[in-house]
């Protein structure tokens, strides 16, 4: 990767100053420094959801984002990681290269896959202020909170009945940075599962009168604990240490050091390895692992939709523009799930590549309560994949009828749609949300140079069968969803060192995200 080199009058005044080339963030802040050594195991490796930021120390674009990255980097403390890597350092720019940067300061989230150590990568193309950017990375924290209901909490209960589980009782519909962020603290240790106030079979069974409450279980037939203490991240993750000890990230490179056979101290509440566990670590990170080219094998998974607010604002809204759905069981998934799931990726990832806008794409799992909702509204079985698209704004939805959920099938059902060729159903008046704020609908309508705007005609939306109403109530306790963005690719010809614009952050802007249940 080739950078260009400085103004010769700029070269002059950064040489003068002593440390210019040390890097905007001191080793006091609360900006984790990332380096060709340590990104494959702070980052590629962790469970955690990541925004890294690349950057140059005589940019001044990157000196204006500092403050708010840095007021980011607090805010999700304990949430997600905010690192940052200097990118004029020689041993960094293989590095850079690899995420494609060719301008200061670029950002980028990466999010854990299902593999360990090839995450997903996107771009962060939102405003530069603290608030978008924790709102963007709170939308990516990988989700390992299950929703526990009156239907199923005996599974819950009895399945591993051994190992110890957690369940939050809350009155809200939407499931909190927090909590997620304890979930990954205790993956493979502890289950953690939420329970909504109207599942009154789970409240009353466990006594609940006040709500938010925790309750640990440390499993067998142990008691089930009641927590009383503040609702913050390090009293909580004391409190379930109690059960097990929290995963250290980076975790330890395993060895010897790993099985002298004693038990970790379970209310120490360490998540940093250290001494001779973190030198190993950095050790077994060398130039080979960093410069892989591929992060993600093949196209990034279509993101998930796993709330109901997070449905409603992006496609039940009433004006809402078109967006596919894929509804796929998440516990026992099938050939068949994969296969469409696998094609919609490769769809948009195409779109995205040639430039052009897709309707935006989603997996949602049929067991959630907002699909069963929407399932029953729109009359389909809820036991089997379905693709469907739908427009709220134009009252319309179409489900894909084939049995081939391959590629060139669903590519060519899509080109349907969008030469708004074939029937249409109506959808159900109950379906569609009225109350959701202007700026939070996503852009849908797909755009391509030598075909025509798809847009539904009034018309389209009678040529229906009618279908029972059924409600879809989104939660009313909503919290701000990024939609997804389509990574932007540079215009040839441009100045590798063109600064990307910084917005100025308003004094009273407070991001939202950290200690919240």
């Amino acid at each position: 990767m080739h950078y260009s080199a400085l103004p010769a009058v700029a070269a002059v005044v950064l040489a003068a100053m002593p440390g210019a080339h040390a890097g905007l963030y001191t080793k006091s802040s609360p900006v984790i420094q990332i380096d060709s050594k340590n990104y494959d195991s702070l980052i590629a490796k962790s469970n955690y959801t990541s925004v890294v930021e690349f950057y140059a120390p005589w940019c001044g674009h990157c000196q204006n984002l500092k403050p708010a990255y840095e007021k980011a980097a607090k805010n999700l403390d304990g949430l997600a990681k905010v690192a940052a890597v200097n990118c004029d350092e020689d041993e960094n720019k293989p590095l850079c290269g690899q995420f494609g940067v060719q301008g200061f300061p670029t950002l980028k989230i990466v999010r854990p896959g299902a593999k360990k150590g090839k995450p997903a990568v996107e771009d962060y193309q939102g405003p530069r202020t603290a608030k978008a950017i924790v709102d963007a990375v709170v939308d990516n924290i990988n989700n390992h909170v299950k929703r526990v209901n009156d239907k199923d909490i005996n599974d819950f209960l009895s399945k591993n009945n051994e190992s110890a589980k957690a369940l939050l009782f809350t009155e809200k519909g939407t499931t909190s940075a927090l909590l997620k962020s304890l979930a990954i603290d205790f993956l493979g240790s502890i289950t953690v599962g939420q329970v909504r106030n109207t599942q009154q079979k789970v409240v009353d069974l466990f006594g609940i009168e006040d709500f938010p409450k925790l309750v640990l279980l440390p499993g067998g037939d142990k008691d089930g604990i009641v927590y009383d203490g503040d609702l913050k991240k390090e009293a909580m993750v004391k409190f379930l240490s109690q059960a097990a000890s929290p995963n250290p990230d980076p975790a330890p490179k395993k060895g010897k050091s790993q099985t002298s056979g004693k038990k970790s101290d379970a209310t120490a509440g360490s998540t940093e390895p250290t001494g001779e566990a973190e030198e190993k670590v950095t050790e077994s990170v060398n130039d080979a692992n960093i410069q892989k080219p591929v992060y993600f094998e093949g196209p990034l998974p279509i993101p998930i939709i796993n709330e109901a607010d997070k449905l409603a604002k992006n496609c039940l809204a009433a004006k809402a523009n078109t967006c596919v759905l894929a509804f796929v069981p998440k516990e026992s998934r099938d050939s068949t799930a994969d296969k469409a799931l696998g094609a919609l990726a490769e769809l948009s990832h195409k779109h995205a590549q040639g430039k052009r806008k897709l309707f935006p794409m989603y997996e949602v799992h049929i067991e959630d309560e907002h699909s069963v909702n929407l399932l029953k509204a729109l009359d389909l079985a809820q036991d089997k994949t379905h693709v469907i698209a739908i427009n709220a704004r134009r009252a319309w939805w179409r489900l894909y009828e084939g049995d081939d959920f391959g590629r060139e099938a669903l590519e060519s059902w899509i080109d349907q749609i969008r030469m708004s060729e074939g029937v249409k159903r109506k959808l159900p008046k109950a379906v569609i949300v009225a109350e959701v704020k202007a700026e939070s609908i996503p852009e849908a309508t797909p755009e391509a140079s030598s075909e025509p705007t798809p847009e539904a005609t009034d018309s389209d939306a009678t040529k229906t069968s009618e279908i029972p109403d059924a409600e879809v109530t989104p939660d009313a306790e909503s919290i701000s969803d990024s939609t997804t963005t389509e990574p932007a690719t540079p215009q040839s010809g441009a100045d590798p060192t063109v600064q990307i614009e910084t917005e100025a952050e308003k004094p009273t802007e407070e991001p939202h995200a950290k200690d919240e249940l």
